[in-house]
């Protein structure tokens, strides 16, 4: 990871500086929008597809998709999205004292295409391991990782290994037991990732993914998730 930061320091500090200023293109009135998926999580998991590396327990009830792992884990929403679309949910890192409650790894993948299976995500078993989805192309972003202590994008090329990072932060980070309002933006050769309001990644991509799939991804932690909603943006 030195290395990583090297390479890309110069990079990441300008384009922390353009991520998080205002932007009057990310501030422009938006497009009309449709819903086309949501999950109030009063139904459990038919919608989703679990992946862990080693136990914990995924619900969805009540109202909440609850996250309560010691390792790996992610959570797919097994219908595959196409752009242009905006998707979002409100997450609560839980710390009340259990033996997962540790506040780190807000993590998303998006628009994943798993190259091995490219027609079809889950024709390729994975284990929750992080590793395991080196094979992706796909968007990630890792916020409040490493115990809570980084917060960075990726853009993972489909090989082993080989996990680009387009920008790496020391701030914005988690605050325990409070909601995090998660807005991703995935428009053409624009993607944006919001937290709470504050535009904390937006990167231009001359090669754009722009379907497939969507995942809650996080490791030795406490989720609490609501309010999951996807909308298409229309012309």
């Amino acid at each position: 990871m030195t290395t990583t930061r090297r390479a890309f320091g110069t990079l990441a500090a300008s384009a922390a500086l353009a991520a998080l200023a205002p932007s009057t293109t990310a501030s422009a009135a938006p497009r009309r929008r449709r819903l086309i998926a949501h999950d109030d999580f009063r139904h459990g998991l038919g919608r989703w597809a679990v992946e862990r590396e080693r136990g914990g327990t995924v619900t969805a009830s009540c109202g909440s998709l609850e996250i309560d792992v010691p390792a790996g884990a992610t959570v797919w929403f097994t219908r595959r999205l196409e752009g242009p679309y905006v998707l979002e949910y409100v997450a609560t890192p839980v710390s009340a004292g259990g033996p997962n409650d540790r506040v780190s790894d807000l993590n998303n993948f998006w628009n994943a295409v798993d190259v091995r299976s490219p027609d079809d995500l889950f024709a390729t078993a994975r284990g929750g391991a992080l590793a395991e989805y080196d094979h992706l192309k796909t968007y990630y972003v890792g916020y409040g990782a490493n115990g809570n202590t980084t917060t960075r994008m990726r853009r993972y090329v489909g090989e082993p290994g080989v996990r680009p990072l387009l920008y790496d932060y020391t701030e914005p980070l988690l605050v325990a037991n409070r909601p995090h309002h998660v807005r991703i933006v995935s428009d053409g050769s624009v993607v944006r990732w919001w937290n709470n309001g504050r535009l904390v990644f937006d990167h231009t991509d001359p090669e754009p993914y722009t379907s497939g799939h969507f995942a809650f991804r996080t490791t030795w932690s406490h989720f609490r998730i609501n309010d999951f909603r996807v909308w298409s943006l229309i012309p």
